[in-house]
């Protein structure tokens, strides 16, 4: 028991454990924000992959309307909305 109370009188021994405690629980860089922003990193990573996917179907789609004037003329009407000037435009809205 006497072995343990010499350390704690150390000056070294304190300052290396509030140093410790400091960094583990109150720095503003302490331990749990480190995990919050690692889960982020990670979260933002799988974002950006997903984004990345859809980026490129959307240039494929993109590309196939501009080579297909009939898809392109499919699109524009249930898209945007888009009529001739001698059609009626119905629109449905159907409830969930």
């Amino acid at each position: 028991m006497g072995k343990y109370l010499k350390y704690t009188k150390n000056f070294y021994f304190i300052f290396t454990v509030l140093f410790v405690l400091w960094m583990v629980f109150i720095d503003s860089n302490d331990i749990f924000s480190q995990f919050k922003l690692n889960s982020k990193v990670k979260e933002l990573e799988n974002q950006k992959e997903y984004l990345l996917e859809r980026k490129e179907k959307i240039k494929q789609d993109r590309q196939e309307l501009m080579s297909n004037n009939e898809l392109l003329e499919k699109f524009a009407r249930e898209r945007y909305l888009m009529k001739k000037k001698t059609e009626d435009l119905y629109v449905i809205i159907q409830d969930k």
